[in-house]
């Protein structure tokens, strides 16, 4: 395969979403690790031109690194299909599953796969129970936006008011809200790639949870991969992560997230269809730990479109 087979690749990034700027930093790194293997790519930013202007740019394929609403949804990868550009990562469906933490989790456990139990407060709900919600879920939540990613509008509640307020505050971003019984253990991620899963990664962050500030500002958070895991376990994780992300139609690239409790029992927690690939981003330092230097990474994610 050679460089000049890709044609012209348009790199989708920035968007309108709450997560632009991560974009924009993702975006320009995979711009620059194309443009160095000779790719003729360019970045195309959707917020700032109409998408019907990849048409006009004689654009062969798209390489997705729009993260959030409009474009880890689904709804740019119907544009793309429409407009017949062949693109990288998850189809409509699974990016639009994968967007909605409601929805996988209701996926998983119609599968059978572990997840922490919860309620989900409704979009546009004017009441609810926090008292109560604390009472069926346990002593203490985390409060997700259904429709957000990197932990944007996430927060921890313990005792009522603190809840109402979270819950007031995830509303904010107008979606369903998930109140999760809160899991004490450690976090890992698993990477995924051409659905296999890549070697697990370990999360540790003095912050109460993997927040925004821990994933993309604080220098505190440590990354530890190999995840120090014993080998049943490393493989039983990376089994669980194919399965999780094949249940929501996840294809080509994506990521997902899991927990293990104190008592050794794991949690699925969500799925990413468009991580990130910032300096500080999990699936670059899984490849690498594969063997995969960024560059071939970013490779391997747009050689996927050669098959659609």
């Amino acid at each position: 395969m050679k460089s000049s087979d890709f044609g012209k690749v348009a790199v989708l990034m920035g968007g309108n979403s709450a997560e632009r700027e991560v974009s924009l930093k993702s975006g320009h790194a995979v711009l620059n690790a194309l443009i160095a293997q000779q790719i003729d790519a360019f970045a195309f930013d959707p917020a700032e031109r109409p998408i019907t202007d990849l048409l006009s740019l004689g654009v062969d394929r798209a390489f997705i690194v729009l993260h959030g609403r409009g474009g880890e949804d689904g709804a740019m990868q119907g544009a793309l299909q429409s407009l017949n550009v062949p693109y990288t990562g998850s189809a409509v469906l699974g990016c639009a599953l994968a967007m909605d933490k409601v929805r996988t989790k209701q996926i998983w456990q119609s599968l059978h796969l572990p997840v922490a139990p919860s309620i989900v407060i409704r979009v546009g709900s004017a009441q609810w129970d926090a008292a109560q919600i604390l009472k069926q879920l346990g002593d203490k939540v985390i409060v997700k936006p259904a429709l957000e990613g990197s932990s944007i509008g996430m927060s921890v509640a313990s005792e009522a008011g603190e809840l109402d307020a979270a819950i007031r505050e995830a509303l904010r971003y107008q979606s369903d809200v998930l109140v999760e019984r809160w899991i004490n253990g450690k976090e890992y991620t698993v990477a995924l790639l051409n659905d296999e899963a890549l070697p697990v990664i370990r999360l540790q962050t003095p912050h109460q949870f993997y927040d925004f500030s821990a994933k993309y500002q604080a220098n505190d958070t440590q990354y530890h991969c190999p995840a120090g895991l014993s080998d049943e376990d490393e493989e039983y994780l990376r089994h669980l992560a194919v399965l999780a992300f094949s249940a929501i139609d996840g294809r080509g690239w994506g990521r997902i997230d899991a927990m293990r409790d104190d008592e050794g029992q794991w949690f699925l927690l969500e799925a990413n269809a468009v991580p990130g690939m910032t300096e500080k981003s999990l699936v670059p330092m899984a490849a690498k730990q594969y063997g995969l230097s960024f560059e071939q990474l970013v490779w391997n994610i747009l050689a996927q479109t050669l098959e659609q």
